[in-house]
């Protein structure tokens, strides 16, 4: 990986408060000293919003509804779809707004990382069974090489954040996962561990054994 290919995308790390987030202080400080060392580096830095508009149009089919009719999450009428604010973008960051999961549906992330001559996403947000899991897949899909930072990464439940990064460990060939502290290790040139697959499909879990497997990603 080098720093002069390389972007980081921070996916739906808003102020959306209903789906009941885990450790979401932890995501957000590790974030915090995400940004900060990749700015430091000036490797550009990409957030993504989630956005469903108050009027609802444009919304997804089952779109959860407040008795209103307005959208329930991410309601453009309040300040839900708004970055956090601690670690709310800065002048030269660049913010894409979506209308579906993946950060790539009908948005201009391929654009510009493309015109950024980015080869290489470092990647995490929220939430990892929905949004995260779909942008990643759709990064694969573009050719992108993946370097998932797992611990800025959160959902509603457990389970489903431990199958959700299981399955893109399975699945996305040439992935690399990280914590912080690693991937800020090896932007800065120093010794760093990561996890990657040395097969496919080579966490074998069922869920008696589920917790285990998870644990190899450490």
């Amino acid at each position: 990986m080098n720093n002069n290919n390389t972007a980081l995308v921070l996916i739906d790390l808003q102020k959306e408060s209903n789906f009941g987030l885990g450790q979401l202080d932890q995501v957000v400080k590790n974030a915090k000293r995400l940004i900060d060392g990749f700015r430091e580096k000036d490797i550009p830095i990409i957030y993504t919003r989630q956005i469903n508009r108050a009027d609802g149009v444009g919304l997804s089919l089952g779109e959860p509804l407040n008795s209103d009719g307005t959208p329930y999450y991410y309601n453009t009428a309040n300040e839900s779809i708004e970055i956090l604010d601690g670690i709310k973008p800065q002048d030269g960051d660049i913010t894409i707004d979506k209308y579906r999961w993946s950060a790539f549906h009908e948005t201009s992330l391929d654009l510009t990382l493309r015109s950024l001559n980015v080869e290489n996403v470092v990647i995490g947000g929220v939430v990892t069974d929905g949004c995260l899991l779909t942008s990643v897949f759709d990064a694969y899909f573009r050719d992108y090489k993946i370097h998932l930072v797992k611990d800025i990464c959160t959902a509603s439940n457990e389970g489903s954040h431990m199958a959700s990064l299981m399955m893109i460990a399975n699945w996305v060939y040439t992935l690399k996962m990280y914590d912080t502290t690693n991937i800020l290790q090896r932007i800065n040139g120093e010794d760093y561990d990561a996890w990657e697959s040395d097969t496919v499909d080579s966490l074998q879990y069922t869920p008696e054994n589920m917790r285990e497997i998870f644990n190899k990603l450490n």
